[in-house]
């Protein structure tokens, strides 16, 4: 686990100076699925063994066999950045998929909050527009 930016709780009459520290969880692909089986048209399917989420027929988010990387749509001219920023968490994904709008994620290495963002951008690249609009205004985001 990792620390992050916390605060302090605000002291108190029965805690004078009581803090905590604050730890980053990492995410399980159970975490994953959970989000991915809530987005509108979305739907799963194994396929050879690893589980892959879809929106008609484009895959927007897939798992490796063991769970541990999770494999996203992200944009193909913004990946190399990505990769290169975060190498220890990100990686391009093997020559043949180079193709696909994808890159790979490692779970461990990632929040709550990361995961939600990459796996609604995800959702949005092969979303209908309209349907992207609703979801995001019924999250508030918009």
């Amino acid at each position: 686990m990792r620390r992050t930016n916390c605060q302090s709780l605000v002291a108190t009459e029965r805690t004078p100076s009581l803090s905590i520290y604050c730890f980053r969880v990492s995410v399980t692909d159970a975490d994953v699925q959970e989000l991915a089986r809530n987005l509108p048209r979305a739907s799963e399917a194994y396929v050879r063994g690893r589980l892959k989420f879809r929106v008609g027929r484009i895959v927007f988010l897939a798992f490796s066999k063991d769970g541990t990387t999770m494999g996203f749509g992200f944009p193909k001219d913004w990946r190399a950045s990505l990769v290169e920023s975060e190498p220890d968490k990100f990686s391009l994904p093997s020559e043949s998929d180079m193709r696909y709008h994808w890159v790979h994620v490692r779970l461990d290495a990632i929040d709550s909050g990361e995961m939600r963002d990459l796996v609604e951008n995800a959702w949005a690249m092969c979303a209908p527009k309209f349907l992207v609009e609703e979801y995001a205004a019924g999250q508030g985001y918009r």
